[in-house]
C-alpha cells in the first residue's frame, strides 16, 4: 500500500519503480535483440546513424550531428567509414550546392532489414515458445501503453 501511497522525487513510488524496471528490461532486451544480429559489423554509432537516416531520410553531416547530439566531426569519421562499406552515399545538396546530403544505399537498406528481420525472428520464436497467448496479448498492451509515454 505505501507503494501507492509515498512517493519518490515527486512522483509516486509506483512510476519510480515501473519506470526502473522498464529502463533494465528494454536495456537488456536491446543487448539480447543486439546480440542475434550484431556481429562486430558496425559500431553503436555507426548504427545509430544508418539507422536515422534511414528512418528520417537523407541529412547533412551537420544536420545528422545536432541529432545524434555529437560533434559534426564525429559524424563526417561514421558516414566516411558507412560510405566504404556502400551502406551510404552523399549527393550534392539541391538547394545549397556547397552542401552534401548523407542518404541510405539499397545495400544499405538491404543491411538494415536483416538485422531487423534476425532481430524480430528470434523475439517472436521466443515470445512463441516462453509466453502463453493472454502474456503476448498483455504484451501488446503495455507496448502500446510505452508508445503513448514515448510520443506525449
Amino acid at each position: 500500500m505505501s507503494e501507492l501511497m509515498g512517493t519518490t522525487g515527486g512522483v509516486s513510488e509506483s512510476a519510480a519503480r515501473a519506470a526502473r524496471e522498464v529502463r533494465v528490461v528494454y536495456s537488456r532486451l536491446r543487448r539480447r535483440l543486439r546480440e542475434t544480429y550484431d556481429r562486430g559489423e558496425l559500431t553503436p554509432s555507426q548504427t545509430s546513424v544508418l539507422s536515422r537516416l534511414d528512418k528520417d531520410g537523407e541529412a547533412s553531416v551537420s544536420d545528422l550531428a545536432a541529432a545524434e547530439r555529437v560533434r559534426h566531426q564525429s559524424v563526417a569519421t561514421i558516414a566516411g567509414a558507412l560510405e566504404e562499406r556502400g551502406l551510404v552515399a552523399r549527393r550534392p545538396d539541391p538547394k545549397d550546392g556547397r552542401r552534401q546530403l548523407v542518404f541510405v544505399t539499397e545495400s544499405g537498406h538491404a543491411f538494415l532489414e536483416d538485422r531487423r528481420r534476425a532481430g524480430e525472428g528470434w523475439l517472436a520464436s521466443a515470445l512463441e515458445e516462453q509466453c502463453t497467448e493472454e502474456e503476448r496479448r498483455m504484451l501488446l498492451e503495455a507496448t502500446a501503453v510505452l508508445e503513448r509515454i514515448v510520443r506525449s
